[in-house]
């Protein structure tokens, strides 16, 4: 449909609405996207009209829900390029598709003097689950640091890739310092070793199209609720082959094939890794984000996006007493910054007041923090229904900030 971005505007209800009397100013993409109305409306009509459990049922509506859960499947396969629907797993979001993994591999693969190895930039959800399980299994935790600009040091790979090492699991782009990690060169150097790699895509998947045999990764995580979709739902995706080796990580129905009190079987892929009911409403309507993903393409929403980064990075530049953390060559549109003498707490509430939305503390990024000895960050993060009026908002908004507080 080409790129027009009052259209697109229009297309997400939330935006066109005012707080504090001022209109919107949406800066918090890094923490949860908006839906478009598509997405609202397919979830609606599925409530309404389709509502019923999958995969279970021989009613007209259950299996009416089975096929368009399973199609979903196939729109999520196609978005990603994997090579079977078997590769793909819905699970309840990046937090639980990487706990997963973790749990399931380390179950699998790790014991008592091997290393898992990560980098300093990660989000919580991709430390804290390997910690656990380097914790349970007597394993050493490893992490590739970052230099000042925000970038990976991956020179210090050579040395930490070792015959220990059974994972490395690293974030496809920053939440905090909107850095792209060189993703493509560390699988290289891990496969190298026969090191599988999981990678986290949750901030980059809403940015530009995503190949995971391109890529050549092992596991790819992703939100739905980061990508314009419902939230509650997720996606893990893994090569078949490796699944195959990995036991289940939760029991229940629909992840079995023959339950007695003596064995219980399981299923095939990928429903070996789905127990319970799933959230087929949410998998549904992530499918529908994607769909209208597809319609706008991902080559206009790149172009649109970085002209926009380039605008946001000039005007932020150009604000006396302002102090933006992050400055890799390859970004996504997420700006974290402070301005001098001001609390991010105080600043965030000044904008807030002003009808602009941004994220202010340490973005469940601690270790990021504690790299440039601050406490936080005031986060501003930007995707392709942002315009380059509310950049200037924004930077409006701050300048009348420091005069207030400085």
């Amino acid at each position: 449909m080409g790129f027009d971005i009052k259209k697109i505007r229009d297309d997400f209800p939330i935006l066109l609405q005012q707080v504090y009397n001022k209109p919107l100013v949406y800066l918090d993409n890094g923490a949860t996207t908006q839906k478009p109305r598509v997405v609202i409306d397919t979830i609606r009509e599925l409530q309404e009209k389709q509502n019923s459990s999958i995969h279970r049922g021989i009613h007209y509506l259950s299996e009416q829900m089975t096929g368009r859960y399973e199609a979903a499947r196939e729109t999520v396969r196609a978005f990603l390029n994997a090579a079977s629907t078997r590769e793909i797993i819905f699970t309840s979001g990046a937090t639980g598709s990487i706990n997963a993994v973790a749990f399931s591999f380390g179950e699998k693969f790790v014991r008592p003097g091997d290393e898992v190895l990560i980098s300093e930039m990660e989000h919580h959800s991709n430390i804290v689950p390997w910690q656990m399980l380097c914790e349970r299994k007597a394993a050493t935790l490893k992490v590739i640091p970052f230099n000042d600009r925000g970038e990976l040091k991956l020179e210090s790979l050579d040395e930490l890739l070792n015959d220990k090492t059974r994972i490395v699991a690293l974030t496809h782009a920053s939440n905090s310092l909107g850095t792209i990690n060189p993703v493509k060169e560390v699988i290289r150097k891990a496969h190298e070793r026969n090191i599988p790699v999981l990678l986290d895509g949750a901030q980059m998947v809403q940015h530009g199209a995503v190949d995971v045999q391109e890529l050549d990764c092992d596991f790819y995580v992703f939100s739905s609720h980061k990508i314009f979709g419902p939230t509650g739902s997720g996606v893990l995706y893994g090569k078949e082959a490796l699944l195959e080796e990995l036991p289940p990580y939760q029991g229940g129905g629909d992840m079995v094939d023959q339950v007695s009190f003596e064995q219980t079987t399981y299923n095939t892929l990928p429903f070996k890794f789905e127990a319970g009911t799933s959230n087929y409403i949410g998998a549904i309507g992530l499918s529908a984000s994607l769909d209208y993903l597809q319609s706008i393409g991902f080559k206009a929403i790149g172009a649109y996006e970085k002209e926009l980064s380039d605008y946001t990075l000039e005007k932020l530049g150009a604000i006396q007493g302002l102090k933006i953390y992050g400055d890799a060559a390859e970004r996504i549109s997420v700006f974290s910054f402070r301005l001098e003498n001001i609390h991010t707490y105080d600043a965030g509430m000044i904008l807030d007041k002003m009808g602009i939305a941004v994220r202010t503390g340490t973005h469940c990024t601690q270790p990021v923090m504690d790299h440039f000895g601050i406490d936080g960050t005031i986060r501003a993060s930007l995707v392709f229904y942002n315009n380059k009026e509310e950049v200037d908002t924004l930077a409006e908004g701050i300048k009348r900030t420091i005069a207030m507080l400085s």
